[in-house]
């Protein structure tokens, strides 16, 4: 009589920081497959008291961690900007995320916008609104979010899920890693990972 394997669970908590709206998505990975627990906006008070603001992303995303205990947080790297007041502001926004996840010992992995996109729709360069439909096709919600800053949440979580190298593949090289010239060749190669 065969034992039924066990498959790892993973919760992934993503987050895209920012300073007037935070988005964040949550994830439930089981062996190859993810499943969307979550996903939404924290807006932050309309003040210019950027402190409060700050006050206010450590604590939700203290409480988010608290709700669905996340294995790890996957967080958007601020991008480079020409206005260094705003990348500044991101660059705090960032750091009270990482901070709430810290204080619950929470591992924690940053990504560039440019590799979220890629890793989403194969597109360095992909629109907020085809990474959206992206998600909704790949993880099957309806639902369309009052702001796209919840699916550039989720979009974080998926491409940390997306990382992973498989069990048993031999190779841990980041350089051994398969590229894919579109999203139909990567679903063909990897049908055990979509949801369906």
């Amino acid at each position: 009589m065969q034992q039924a394997v066990s498959l790892k669970e993973r919760i992934i908590l993503g987050i895209d920081p920012g300073t007037a709206v935070m988005g964040y998505g949550i994830l439930k990975e089981t062996g190859p497959k993810i499943e969307l627990l979550a996903m939404g906006v924290v807006k932050m008070p309309a003040t210019d008291d950027h402190m409060l603001k700050l006050q206010r992303i450590f604590e939700k995303t203290v409480a988010l961690i608290d709700n669905y205990h996340p294995d790890c947080l996957a967080i958007e790297a601020p991008f480079y900007g020409k206005n260094i007041q705003v990348m500044l502001k991101l660059g705090r926004a960032q750091g009270m995320a990482i901070a709430a996840a810290l204080s619950r010992n929470v591992e924690i992995t940053e990504y560039a916008p440019r590799k979220i996109k890629q890793s989403i729709t194969g597109n360095g360069s992909a629109t907020k609104e085809q990474v959206a439909a992206m998600l909704q096709s790949l993880l099957k919600f309806k639902e369309t979010p009052d702001f796209l800053d919840a699916t550039d949440g989720l979009a974080v979580a998926v491409c940390h899920s997306f990382q992973r190298i498989p069990t048993g593949s031999g190779s841990s090289k980041a350089g051994s890693k398969k590229s894919y010239s579109g999203w139909d060749t990567f679903v063909k190669d990897n049908a055990k990972r979509v949801v369906k």
